[in-house]
């Protein structure tokens, strides 16, 4: 089976496994536990923050973030696509209380004259407008890339009406991959990054929250509320070090598995696909000829050994990872256009 749904569903490698058993360990909650305190350090350089925190998904990233932000009844402004409003269960409203204001975007990505349209006027019937988040790549967007240009016209206008910035980076080493810009030059603007160690970097589980050392402590609190308090997690946390250490170079690899996954499908008669609209290691088709429905190609590609998601009628997602060759990619997509040619 060739499993393409996310780059979620990597395992660790023989030799990220052995990191973990040695890791040195203590009781995190305490500060004690050595391997988390150099991943916390590792990544708060990388991302030129003064502080950073390890938390155990992007979710808890990204939600812990928006509370450091706001205060109830306060108004975020997100992406109409992002992973915050699609995939992150109404988590905003449920812990932070607050209503997202959701602006459309061109594959997933703002403009500055979008935002600024969008912020609310000072007036007792509105919402105060007081945080705005990006996502770096953008998930539904098909892993398309800010320009740091475009990030610095956006959170200029954002920091000039007084919005705190959020980034949520879970793919960020994607978009330094695909462009070169450091992690840090993507996140200076913002007041919190983060970034995912279980998607393209292939830890098991976690995320860091890059910041000042202030909005950490303030942050560190808050995951303790929020249930992310962890004890000895520096078997994780050597996983974490052991990914940014080694995957983020290889990065480039599931970019180009990814292009060449898409000029494959192109030779598909059912399928659209655009190749230069793939920019790092998520590939967006469509099967345009097919008289099954979404889920029923769904069955039908898993029937011939391909497992990948659907984003929507007749639309699906494929996600290169390191668990997936360029020899596995192509054989995937010779096995889409066997069960597209079984009508």
């Amino acid at each position: 089976m060739i499993d393409l749904r996310s780059d979620t569903v990597t395992k660790p490698t023989p030799e990220m496994r052995a990191a973990m058993a040695q890791a040195e360990v203590g009781d995190d909650v305490y500060g004690e536990d050595p391997t988390s305190n150099a991943l916390e350090a590792k990544a708060a350089q990388l991302l030129g923050k003064e502080a950073a925190l390890f938390v155990p998904t992007g979710v808890m990233a990204n939600q812990l973030s928006i509370r450091l932000h706001t205060r109830p009844g306060d108004e975020v402004m997100v992406e109409e696509t992002a992973h915050i409003i699609r995939y992150e269960g109404g988590s905003a409203s449920a812990l932070s209380q607050v209503q997202l204001c959701c602006l459309r975007g061109e594959r997933g990505l703002l403009t500055p004259d979008r935002i600024v349209a969008a912020i609310r006027p000072k007036d007792v019937h509105n919402p105060p407008t007081t945080l705005l988040c990006l996502e770096q790549t953008h998930n539904f967007g098909g892993g398309s890339v800010y320009p740091l240009s475009r990030i610095q016209e956006i959170t200029k206008v954002a920091k000039d009406r007084g919005l705190a910035l959020h980034l949520d980076g879970a793919r960020l080493f994607n978009a330094v991959s695909a462009v070169g810009t450091s992690a840090a030059e993507f996140a200076k603007p913002f007041d919190t990054v983060s970034f995912c160690l279980s998607k393209g970097l292939g830890a098991p589980v976690g995320s860091l929250i890059g910041s000042t050392r202030e909005n950490v402590v303030k942050l560190r609190r808050l995951r303790k509320m929020f249930g992310g308090g962890m004890r000895q997690v520096g078997v994780l946390a050597a996983a974490g070090l052991y990914a940014l250490d080694h995957h983020v170079a290889r990065l480039r690899d599931d970019h180009d598995n990814a292009k060449h996954f898409a000029l494959q499908l192109q030779q598909i008669p059912a399928v659209y696909v655009d190749p230069d609209r793939v920019d790092t290691n998520i590939v967006m088709f469509e099967v345009v000829r097919s008289d099954r429905s979404t889920q029923e190609l769904l069955n039908a590609f898993k029937d011939v050994g391909v497992l990948l998601n659907a984003v929507g009628e007749h639309r699906y997602r494929v996600v290169t990872h390191l668990d997936a060759s360029k020899a596995d990619v192509e054989d995937a997509a010779h096995r889409i256009g066997q069960a597209l040619a079984a009508e």
